[in-house]
């Protein structure tokens, strides 16, 4: 729970005036704790109170801690640091499942970090934080390093084979290959497929490495690692995807491919020297996994019936923008899937290839042999092809050609960088086409980013919304009396998040006459986006605050993923 949320809970349920909530938050600033412990240390609430609230307020049991002793095969679990870090310890073990004493009920971090280092399903409890400094002080009194079986592994210097007399070595490749390091990197891997997650970050500092995830677009810390670790990983990486392990002073970037019993993952390794060693950033490619239908990836209706209008006819260009990360070669794979039939011959260029489609030719593009995205378009040309696939349009040639093959009889797809759909017609422009050329080529563009959905199993409605939000978010009059606000409240099935997966919101765009006429006059971005949506198309903030107000997502959300369209949207 943010600091702003538990005090604002408290003096709504009278347990604190809005005067101590401030004299605790000033000392919350100035020590660096947190706000329940400044609320305590000042007097202004008894902790045993504080904890009897928070137990009514979120259903978990409290328990006392007094004369708790913590086993030593639990304690081992779990290091003393990670237990102080987030004011918790591990009491018992049973049945594959760890219990934990919290202080905060909404740590979801501590939850995620235990259940990744344990690899147990985790149970909570709530407790006082003296009760829990009391408790970790007599688990841990007799190992004060308090390390996972993995970190300790790898303290020990003489097993790892990796440092020797202090300093770092890595001329033998053997070494990278040692055990700990190996059980370390495919246990992140498995976890990070488990928990479907799309990019790992491996980050060295000066006292330690830090292990995040990227789940549904936000990071997440799972693990802290020792100083040990920070030249066997980077080796261990590099020896799996074949880059040179004795260079540490450029960025490199490689390819895994690992299989699991479920499924075989392409894994995308991009490694740069840093201030205290080399960061590692993988995204994850699943091979195996089945292209998302195009119905259920977010469009609205209308959307949807413009889209498939667009892909369907016989010749043509449709852009997918969006910034990276926004699912826009998803998009393009599930509008091909639908068009991937036995007499047509459907040819991609991607870097890379992120999703393996039978039925389709697909060309993984190499800059550095020289099969760049223009190079492989007019190999297509040449392969009598139906439709035609440009991962992204980066140069001026690239465009052309894909702009020739439109123009001579070829339905093409591509994606752009632009922040929205009638700002890629500029993109156009700068990049040296002709207005001309852009009209009669161009039939659509969609525009889309990614929004946290809220999970299913435990959302519920935010009575105290001020709709006064919704006015300032641009939401149309007519929508605010049957707006539906849901808020994130946390369970098992979305790891005490309250968000469960990621769904577009888009604005696509059919080239009208009217929108070509302007084209061709030169009009700006903001000019073309009126005359758009005069004809109906939904903004992405629109598209985003229809989903806010059917309670699938939080108004936080969407106004972190779209622009506000200010007086665009006024007659």
């Amino acid at each position: 729970m943010s600091a702003g949320k538990l005090g604002a809970l408290l003096v709504s349920k009278g347990l604190i005036t809005n005067e101590q909530l401030s004299s605790a938050v000033a000392l919350q600033a100035q020590e660096k704790t947190r706000l329940g412990s400044s609320l305590v240390k000042l007097g202004h609430v008894n902790e045993n109170v504080l904890v009897s609230f928070l137990s009514t307020q979120y259903g978990i049991a409290a328990v006392s801690l007094e004369g708790t002793k913590v086993p030593k095969e639990v304690s081992r679990l779990v290091p003393k640091a990670l237990c102080l870090k987030h004011m918790m310890v591990p009491i018992s073990v049973e049945n594959n499942r760890i219990t934990l004493a919290l202080s905060d009920p909404t740590n979801v971090s501590a939850i995620d970090d235990v259940r990744f280092m344990s690899n147990l399903e985790v149970s909570v409890v709530l407790a006082t934080e003296s009760g829990i400094q009391n408790a970790i002080d007599i688990a841990y009194q007799e190992s004060e390093n308090g390390l996972s079986d993995l970190e300790e592994f790898a303290r020990d210097k003489t097993q790892t084979g990796i440092v020797a007399n202090g300093q770092e070595s890595i001329d033998d490749n053997d070494k990278a290959d040692s055990k700990p390091v190996i059980k370390l990197i495919n246990k992140i891997f498995l976890e990070a497929i488990r928990r479907k997650v799309s990019d790992i970050h491996i980050e060295p500092y000066e006292t330690l490495m830090r292990v995040r995830f990227r789940i549904d677009g936000s990071l997440h810390e799972v693990m802290k690692l020792p100083n040990t670790f920070r030249t066997p990983v980077p080796a261990r990486i590099k020896v799996m995807s074949n880059l040179d392990i004795a260079e540490k002073r450029l960025p490199q970037d490689g390819r895994i491919q690992i299989r699991t019993k479920e499924k075989a993952v392409d894994i995308r390794v991009s490694l740069v020297p840093t201030l205290y060693g080399e960061k590692i950033v993988m995204r994850i490619l699943d091979r195996g996994g089945t292209t998302p239908d195009i119905e259920k990836m977010g469009m609205e209706p209308q959307q949807l019936e413009v889209f498939k209008k667009a892909a369907e006819q016989p010749y043509g260009m449709i852009l997918v923008t969006g910034p990276t990360g926004s699912g826009k070669t998803t998009t393009l794979y599930s509008a091909l899937s639908g068009l991937n039939t036995i007499d047509v011959n459907i040819s991609t260029a991607e870097d890379p290839v992120e999703y393996t489609l039978l039925g389709i030719n697909q060309v993984h593009v190499k800059e550095s042999i020289g099969m760049s995205f223009a190079g492989a378009l007019r190999s297509f040309l040449r392969q009598d092809p139906d439709i035609i696939m440009v991962g992204e349009i980066r140069d001026h040639e690239t465009a052309e050609i894909s702009v020739k093959a439109a123009l001579t009889g070829h339905m093409v797809f591509s994606t752009l960088h632009t922040n929205d759909a009638p700002s890629t017609i500029s993109r156009l422009r700068h990049m040296g086409l002709e207005p001309f050329l852009i009209t009669a080529a161009v039939t659509c563009i969609e525009a889309q980013r990614l929004v946290r959905m809220l999970c299913p199993n435990c959302k519920e409605e935010d009575t105290s919304f001020d709709k006064k939000l919704l006015v300032e978010a641009e939401m149309p009059e007519d929508w605010l009396d049957t707006a539906t606000i849901m808020k994130p409240k946390g369970c098992d099935k979305c790891a005490k998040t309250g968000y469960k997966g990621r769904k577009g919101i888009f604005e696509v765009m059919a080239m009208n006459e009217e929108i070509r006429d302007r084209v061709i006059r030169g009009a700006s971005s903001d000019d073309l986006k009126k005359v758009a949506m005069a004809s109906g198309m939904l903004t992405l903030r629109q598209s985003g605050l229809l989903k806010l107000s059917r309670g699938e997502t939080t108004l936080q959300e969407v106004l972190n993923n779209s622009r506000p369209d200010g007086d665009l949207t006024k007659k």
